[in-house]
């Protein structure tokens, strides 16, 4: 039996947990060494730079939130269909979404760079930023715009080989771009003293080495993905660009209303000076480590839900949401005892500046409530993309990232009055929105409506 031939009947079959755990260990181990490259900037420029340096970088990763939500939206679409595909043995059309995929992502990387080109001093502005490091902002926003290709492309190939089980090679191509980041961040901030473009510049150029090699490999791999990469069959094939954009759409949106909705509340929080701005980007940081756990069990589960539909077996799918929510619910729980023991030594990874590490400890009972959400979210997103359900993936959008984010953290810091943390509690009250959504759904049953052929037991 082949590889591809073993992850597929694994993904169907296979014992659960696990599947769950092979199968987004590569994930996980992908999603941290981006984390910790992304983090990387922030530790050598508040070290070098100090918390200017540090702010403009979190500022500056918020900018980059908006040039990315449209490549993971895609990609994790094309992900789902291509592994409904698998699951389906229908290869031509297989085919037809890789080269979907490769002119619609690329297509957008190209519109969307020329855009930011044009607008990021004016977004810089918009979210507020502190006088004293605009400068810092923009140098750091302007060069990851220019990697925007690099970005899409890395996302896409990956979606491409996680959709036919291939989780390994995505995780081998970032360890290729975290190596080549830290050691660039290190001599471009250090030694060359080129602040926060100089770091920006070292991710940028890691992500690129990253895309060439992953399409060197998915060039090699083109008769096993059904595509021959013949310059003609880079095109929009009209039997996939309908269901590609129904799912696709309502995960942009999806995205799109949770980073716009968060850089809408972080232009309030900008307004409380540096110290603030630098405390809510180390706090994103340390979420985004929970949050690494949760996007890969979220995008496995999203895989083994989608090719269990695929394949009929519709008993099988309660198993994978049950199994996501307990996997994630083991780290979480590690992660809210250090938060709340070692607080000043978590944020002193980032920074010695006594008033941030001071504002920190009051950041605290906040982060227990984000690592909630973080811990609800990805079984509930593996049943809802896994479906393929668009509908309601875009009432989760609108609700999680427009109505609750907002809302919340316009009542609590507005209305009563609790200024940072106000804006703080409302952004980490929204994350269990999709709990309540996903949960309803799962125990409705509708979504077996959704399974192709028989309806096997296992």
């Amino acid at each position: 039996m082949s590889q591809q031939k073993r992850i597929i009947r694994d993904l169907t079959v296979g014992s659960v947990p696990k599947t769950l755990l092979t199968f987004s260990l590569p994930l996980f181990l992908s999603g941290l060494l981006q984390m910790v490259y992304n983090m990387v900037d922030m530790v050598v420029v508040g070290r070098f730079v100090g918390t200017q340096g540090l702010s403009a970088v979190s500022i500056g990763g918020e900018v980059l939130m908006l040039i990315t939500f449209v490549a993971m939206g895609f990609s994790n679409a094309g992900q789902i269909l291509i592994s409904r595909a698998v699951g389906e043995k229908r290869h031509d059309r297989v085919g037809e979404l890789v080269g979907t995929l490769f002119t619609l992502l690329m297509s957008l990387a190209v519109v969307i760079m020329i855009i930011f080109l044009f607008s990021y001093k004016g977004i810089v502005a918009w979210l507020n930023t502190p006088e004293d490091i605009v400068e810092y902002t923009e140098s750091y926003s302007i060069t990851c715009v220019w990697g925007i290709v690099f970005i899409y492309g890395y996302n896409m190939v990956s979606a491409i080989l996680r959709g036919m089980g291939d989780s390994k090679h995505p995780f081998l191509f970032i360890a290729i771009a975290s190596v080549i980041n830290v050691i660039l961040d290190i001599l471009f901030v250090g030694p060359l003293g080129m602040g926060p473009g100089g770091a920006a510049l070292a991710t940028v150029i890691g992500q690129a080495v990253s895309f060439l090699f992953a399409l060197v490999l998915l060039y090699r791999k083109r008769e096993e993905i059904y595509f021959d990469f013949k310059p003609s069959h880079f095109r929009i094939y009209p039997s996939v660009i309908k269901p590609l954009l129904s799912l696709g759409f309502p995960m942009v949106i999806q995205s799109a209303a949770v980073t716009f909705s968060m850089l809408f509340v972080n232009s309030y929080i900008n307004t409380y000076g540096t110290v603030a701005v630098a405390v809510t980007g180390v706090a994103r940081k340390l979420e985004n480590m929970l949050n690494v756990v949760s996007q890969s069990i979220s995008s496995a589960g999203g895989a083994m839900v989608s090719q269990a539909l695929g394949a009929g077996k519709t008993k099988r799918v309660p198993k994978i949401v049950y199994t996501a929510l307990w996997v994630v619910a083991i780290p979480a729980s590690v992660f809210a005892l250090i938060t709340w023991l070692h607080p000043e030594w978590l944020f002193g990874l980032f920074s010695d500046d006594p008033a941030v590490l001071a504002m920190a400890v009051t950041y605290v009972p906040v982060a227990m409530v984000q690592y909630l959400g973080s811990t609800l979210r990805p079984a509930n997103f593996a049943l809802i993309n896994g479906s393929g359900n668009s509908k309601l993936n875009l009432m989760v959008a609108l609700l999680d990232g427009i109505a609750s984010r907002i809302g919340l953290s316009l009542l609590l810091g507005v209305t009563f009055g609790l200024g940072i943390r106000g804006f703080w509690f409302g952004n980490a009250f929204s994350g269990c929105v999709p709990f309540l959504i996903g949960g309803t759904y799962l125990l409705s049953g509708t979504w077996k409506k959704r399974a192709a052929g028989p309806r096997a037991e296992e």
